[in-house]
């Protein structure tokens, strides 16, 4: 099964009110080994075409001068569906990234991505560990996952850490219990 642990960073919480994605950042597992390299990685900065909010810019610290010169989410889309194509995603609130990700295929007319299998990860550290905090943050430091040099939120640095995260999840095994991403979309 190859895997694509994926995140993004966005200018807020609602893509249904106009919020956009301003990062995206995936990285492929080949087994339980984290590839690098070109064909191991998805990361790009996005134009939002919209103004980034303060409060936001502080938890990712991507601002709107950052972001002015990168390309839009349409002129990297195919390359996105490329990266994932064949693949498993794992998300970390799924939910969240899929409505996003979605939301800006339909935008720019390219195809949706409803029958990729998707496992979210946070759907999983709930089951494991009811009760509990259950965020990127609260697992990494249950699993003893170094994660010091992450000062701030970053798409392809959470990937990253959920790469790590996931296997300390399944502890060993690969996890089938994947459902398709239209289940998690709520547009």
């Amino acid at each position: 099964m190859k895997l694509i642990m994926l995140d993004t960073e966005t200018t807020g919480l609602s893509p249904a009110k106009g919020d956009r994605m301003v990062e995206i950042g995936a990285i492929k597992m080949d087994g339980r080994k984290i590839l690098s390299g070109k064909k191991g990685v998805f990361h790009h900065y996005i134009n939002p075409d919209r103004d980034i909010p303060p409060h936001v810019t502080r938890i990712h610290g991507i601002d709107n001068a950052r972001v002015s010169n990168f390309p839009r989410f349409g002129d990297i889309a195919h390359l996105f569906l490329e990266f994932i194509e064949g693949a498993t995603l794992v998300i970390h609130n799924a939910t969240f990234d899929l409505n996003f990700i979605m939301h800006e295929l339909h935008l720019n007319q390219f195809p949706n991505i409803d029958e990729v299998p998707v496992i979210d990860t946070l759907a999983l550290a709930r089951k494991k560990h009811p009760n509990q905090k259950n965020n990127l943050d609260a697992l990494c430091d249950r699993y003893s996952i170094e994660r010091d040099h992450r000062e701030l939120h970053g798409a392809l640095l959470d990937s990253k850490l959920l790469a790590q995260v996931y296997l300390s999840l399944s502890e060993g095994e690969p996890l089938s219990l994947s459902q398709p991403a239209s289940n998690f979309v709520q547009l």
